[in-house]
């Protein structure tokens, strides 16, 4: 079967396309500096703390900003957060928890959280994050193959936690969150233990999309190698590419904490992307360097919400804002308005729904933003063209996984538009500092970024970030051709052949399942992808999500890209059917927009005349768009699409399901003819 081509370039593209290309020099300049001691504790807190301590300026650096919808928001410092993960570090040591150890943290988005993870990575143990959604069965299942002895617990999940305790024997002791954010009487500094730069500092467990949830350990060293796809994808994260005099912070020991010495590790900007420089000097002990106000709907207790917002905006001595509740499109847009984000990180889930229910949103909001990263699912072109004409801002997509997290994405550093320029409230707490006002200061900021970007295509996951070797890889380890898919991989050995920081440890009690990962040098990641003659990634899908039908392979992130472009659709999700002719059929699941549900029960025909017109209407508008194989002969409306609590469409349920389906269908006609075959 003739392979279907490659896209031809958009509108959009080919706007995108007029951007400054400066990705070769990016990724040529590039070099990793990565000392043999290093320790995330110290470079997201303690330095800043420390240079608190050192400062005479009266006003605090704002830390975590705790966002309250009906409410003034509270601020809290860097010294306040060190203050606090002391106390709780040594309350941990007296309860006899060792170096290594794992320590579960079951709490929300909240300033206790991250005391949770300052305070366990500074006593050298490690941080495991559980979601507050997990039940008794799931917190059961971690917590015992971790053997954690410790869980530092949201009140709210305490009565789940104490059902599984009797099958977790290793678990000695629970604390409640609400414990943990006070002050002691006598505070006392804890001194934080000597890290090596390999040593485990957290376990995460997969969110169990592709088999059972496997808890990938992740060493210090990990949050160095997140760095060049977080500055990336974050439009330089309010910092200045262009080099710049090196202000120094206390006695130069941010410096030695992340890395050594001052020397400049990335060519040309001297930015962030430099993993030695940044750690000790660019964020500037006061956050000269960057005015960024960073908000994600992420949980904290993911790879996103810790490796792509909280610890990352913490490095660079940046506030975070944090908000424990629901997410809606109208809560999203106040926050950041109320809020001043300038950065933020969201789900193409949740930029749907931002979409469908605010399509004129600067009618509504005054925004700040400077730059949106997304990741999880394909954005697809219709989100790219509304985050660029109705925010203001080129989306930057990004993919990676827990065990390879942040190496391929955009970095389109050119705001499409100017956006409003809003502020939030004030408070009688220190304020997280606010980008400039007025657009002319804004217009200067965005060309001197334009300067170190690369264009983003829409509907692409972009280019192997900074550091990071990155290809498409056939089954024996080889690189595939232009337009061929394969298997997106991440080489051990960056281009000048330095080991990657970014690298897990491997599978915790899985070492089977860790050398099953890697081919040679290459780590798998299980997605497919294509690569076009620009060297951009196009996604097919996970291995396991891609199927043929009538003899065609169908990718389904295309075809539910098509159908959110209609009107009606707020969400869509695209499996096989099996059918016994054809093998399978292709099928959509369709979560209807809000105003198409209104219409469906104010409809004075029946309801299953209103759907069978809008199906009809559906799979035109896919025929119209797309290969003629590929619109769905099947469509079926549901309320809401099975979902990880990472943002992410389980498939798999929907595929299961199908499957299941076929199978009692068949079932039931084998009976129905033994019946009629009795004399």
């Amino acid at each position: 079967m003739p392979r279907r081509q490659l896209k031809t370039a958009t509108p959009s593209a080919a706007r995108a396309n007029a951007v400054p290309d400066h990705y070769a020099t990016l990724h040529a300049g590039f070099r990793w500096q990565v000392d043999t001691h290093f320790n995330i504790a110290e470079v997201c807190c303690g330095r800043w703390a420390r240079a608190e301590a050192a400062s005479s300026v009266a006003i605090k650096k704002v830390a975590v900003c705790a966002h309250l919808e009906e409410a003034e928001s509270t601020f809290y410092s860097y010294s306040e957060l060190q203050t606090a993960a002391d106390a709780l570090s040594h309350r941990l040591h007296a309860l006899g928890v060792k170096r290594g150890e794992r320590v579960a943290i079951v709490m929300p988005q909240r300033f206790e959280t991250a005391v949770a993870y300052i305070a366990v990575l500074q006593l050298g143990a490690v941080a495991m994050p559980l979601s507050i959604l997990f039940g008794p069965e799931a917190l059961e299942y971690r917590l015992a193959d971790s053997g954690a002895v410790v869980a530092l617990a949201d009140d709210g999940v305490l009565a789940a936690l104490d059902a599984c305790r009797a099958a977790c024997p290793a678990l000695r002791t629970v604390l409640a969150a609400s414990a943990l954010g006070g002050e002691s009487a006598e505070p006392r500094t804890f001194t934080p233990v000597n890290t090596r730069a390999d040593e485990a500092a957290i376990l995460i467990y997969t969110s169990g999309t592709t088999g059972p949830p496997k808890g990938a350990l992740l060493p210090h060293r990990a949050l160095l190698g997140n760095l060049p796809g977080f500055v990336c994808s974050q439009n330089w994260f309010g910092f200045s590419p262009h080099p710049s005099p090196l202000p120094q912070v206390g006695e130069g020991e941010g410096r030695e904490a992340a890395g050594g010495s001052a020397d400049r590790s990335l060519a040309e900007p001297s930015c962030p992307l430099s993993p030695r420089e940044s750690a000790g000097v660019r964020a500037a002990g006061g956050g000269s360097g960057s005015e960024a106000v960073f908000w994600s709907p992420a949980d904290w207790a993911w790879t996103g919400g810790l490796m792509d917002a909280l610890l990352p905006t913490l490095y660079f001595g940046r506030p975070i804002v944090a908000f424990n509740g629901r997410f809606s499109p109208e809560l999203a847009f106040s926050l950041m308005q109320k809020e001043g984000v300038t950065h933020t990180f969201l789900f193409p889930t949740a930029l749907k729904a931002m979409m469908k229910a605010f399509p004129k949103p600067r009618e509504k909001f005054s925004l700040s933003l400077q730059a949106i990263m997304s990741a999880g699912e394909a954005a697809g072109d219709a989100v790219f063209d509304y985050c660029r004409d109705e925010l203001g801002v080129v989306v930057n997509e990004m993919f990676g996984q827990t065990e390879i997290n942040y190496i391929v994405g955009n970095c389109a550093t050119v705001a499409a538009s100017n956006p409003s320029r809003g502020r939030g409230t004030g408070s009688a707490r220190p304020q997280a500092q606010r980008p400039p006002r007025g657009a002319e200061s804004y217009a200067e900021r965005t060309n001197v970024g334009a300067m170190f970007g690369w264009p983003a295509k829409p509907g692409s996951m972009g280019k192997g970030y900074p550091g990071h070797r990155v290809a498409v890889i056939d089954d024996d380890g080889n690189e595939c051709a232009v337009g061929v898919p394969g298997d997106v991989a991440l080489n051990r050995f960056d281009v000048h052949g330095d080991a990657d920081p970014i690298f897990f440890l491997g599978y915790w009690n899985n070492d089977a399942a860790t050398a099953a990962k890697f081919t040679g040098d290459w780590c798998r990641t299980g997605d497919l992808a294509r690569r076009d003659a620009d060297g951009y990634l196009w996604y097919e899908g996970r291995a396991d999500d891609v199927f043929k039908a009538a003899g065609y392979r169908i990718g389904p992130g295309e075809i539910e890209n098509c159908l959110v472009k209609h009107p009606a659709v707020a969400n869509a999700a695209v499996v096989p059917k099996p059918d016994r002719e054809r093998g399978a059929v292709v099928k959509a699941y369709v979560v209807l927009a809000p105003d198409f549900i209104a219409s469906r029960a104010r409809s004075s025909s029946a309801s299953s005349i209103f759907d069978d017109e809008l199906r009809l209407e559906l799979q035109a508008h896919v025929k119209t768009r797309l290969a003629p194989y590929e619109y769905p002969k099947e469509i079926e409306f549901i309320d809401a699409l099975p979902m990880t609590t990472t943002g992410k469409v389980q498939r798999r349920v929907l595929r299961l399901q199908e499957e299941a389906r076929y199978k009692s269908n068949d079932a039931a006609l084998a009976t129905s003819r033994t019946i009629k075959s009795v004399p």
